[in-house]
């Protein structure tokens, strides 16, 4: 049995900010039992210390540059998962997350402080998952700093969950590690004239993955690559896409308790009934017969909400309802603060994010958008899906790997879907989505039922991680 160890920054049920913790929160507890010991690390968050009942392991000392500071290593088991924390108060007992002007320090020290904690498992650890930035510089350090221990032994795995963020920071920050400065000089770590914990990761890592197929293929190119393009094609033989899932237990339209009526694929008769709720919830004028359209996102120009504004008079110059959850952008906030006063009982904007309203309007909208610039993988177009509302998203990313579009001659599909990136293209998809629930219902409900049959778990996607982690031995 192969030891694997899921280094992240976040995870559920624990902490959770982004995509990042769902995965974290998912992946672990569908990798086999029987052929990998799996346990999953994290920094020890004030949110986290608060709310949770931890044991406390052991203290070690880390010390890497100028950093030289006491760990303490905590300990929890759930769902046979073992998770472990890495507590330093100075680093992360803060209300928040990110975004500390210290945050290349407070990385430098967990992903030492990954590395010290290992001799404290109770089992040898033979591969390492790292993820995102914030665990890039794992694998380098594993590799150099420790290639005269047992340490050169493990593999070494890393997930480009968002290719934006990269984990930058100035040449400076090179003194927070005990690398020799040939790892800045050579370029294994160097970016523009600073460094990078990403760059470091793709360089050193046995495998790169990324969450989609279609985003491993997109970020090789220089309209995607982020600046990181010839890093990445220079480990095009190591780099592997593969689809996030999501949690069909917490997103169950049969059992979710956030909804006010339950339904399944066979017996779907409620979903109208969650239809009139949240129509009645919000305001909007009651009725099953109006094409009611949804969106829970981040209000970002990579979500393409500026393509809402942008057609918003034609959008809503069609015979439909909209709904819209979300927080982001002031700009896009704003100019969407006027579409209840614009459109009144017939659009509404809930400026921030509720949990239960997320779940009523998945459960309770016909068609869900995502218009995404690029998507790395995505999850509410799976979500969707899973509840019987058709996504009509843009193709890119996950988005274009896991909506299938209507094909109007076979009723095939789970949504729509349109290539480019313009409000012109979103127009026209939208309208046809329009024509086909208001003048081919038969095949509304077909496509309804063919996305509720979709598998979107993470068990196909955790036998393709498992085949990943064999093929490094």
């Amino acid at each position: 049995m192969k030891g694997l160890l899921f280094a992240a920054s976040e995870g559920l049920p624990f902490i959770k900010s982004g995509g990042l913790a769902d995965v974290i929160g998912s992946l672990p507890q569908c990798i086999n039992d029987h052929e990998f010991r799996v346990a999953v690390v994290m920094p020890l968050y004030k949110k986290i210390m608060d709310n949770f009942e931890l044991e406390e392991v052991d203290s070690f000392h880390v010390q890497s540059g100028l950093i030289d500071k006491e760990a303490v290593l905590y300990h929890t088991n759930l769902n046979d998962i073992d998770y472990y924390f890495i507590r330093q108060d100075d680093y992360f007992n803060r209300d928040g997350m990110y975004g500390f002007a210290d945050d290349g320090e407070r990385f430098a020290f967990y992903n030492k402080a990954v590395l010290e904690m290992l001799p404290f498992l109770p089992f040898e650890v033979n591969i390492i998952h790292s993820h995102d930035w914030h665990t890039g510089m794992i694998p380098i350090l594993c590799k150099q700093e420790y290639r005269d221990k047992k340490y050169h032994k493990i593999k070494h795995v890393y997930t480009i969950h968002n290719l934006a963020f990269q984990g930058n920071f100035p040449k400076e920050m090179t003194r927070y590690f005990n690398l020799d400065y040939k790892f800045y000089q050579y370029g294994d770590i160097k970016f523009d004239d600073g460094i990078s914990f990403m760059k470091a990761a793709v360089t050193y890592a046995d495998k790169v993955t990324t969450v989609s197929e279609s985003y491993a293929q997109e970020i090789l190119t220089d309209e995607f690559g982020e600046r990181m393009q010839s890093v990445l094609n220079s480990r095009k033989a190591d780099l592997v896409g593969i689809v996030n899932g999501i949690d069909t237990e917490i997103w169950n339209p049969e059992t979710d308790k956030y909804i006010p009526y339950n339904y399944s694929v066979n017996a779907l008769a409620n979903k109208k009934k969650c239809k009139n709720a949240l129509q009645n919830r919000l305001g909007l004028r009651v009725a099953d017969d109006v094409l009611l359209v949804g969106m829970v996102s981040r209000l970002t120009w990579q979500k393409g909400a500026a393509l809402l504004i942008e057609k918003m008079h034609q959008i809503m110059g069609q015979d439909i309802q909209l709904v819209i959850l979300g927080t982001g952008d002031n700009y896009i906030e704003n100019q969407l603060k006027k579409i209840e006063y614009d459109y009144p009982h017939r659009a509404v904007f809930y400026c921030g994010y509720s949990e239960e309203l997320a779940h009523e309007v998945y459960a309770g909208v016909d068609l869900f958008l995502m218009p995404s610039l690029f998507e790395p993988c995505g999850i509410s177009q799976l979500i969707s899906m899973r509840y019987g509302t058709l996504p009509l998203v843009r193709e890119t990313g996950g988005l274009k790997d896991t909506v299938e579009p209507y094909n109007e001659y076979d009723q095939t599909g789970t949504g729509f879907s349109f290539k480019y990136f313009s409000g012109d293209e979103l127009m026209y998809i939208l309208k046809y989505a329009i024509h086909v629930y208001y003048y081919k219902q038969k095949d509304w409900k077909k496509l309804m039922r063919n996305a509720m049959k979709k598998d979107v778990s993470w068990q196909l996607s955790a036998k393709k991680y498992e085949k990943l982690y064999k093929s490094l031995f």
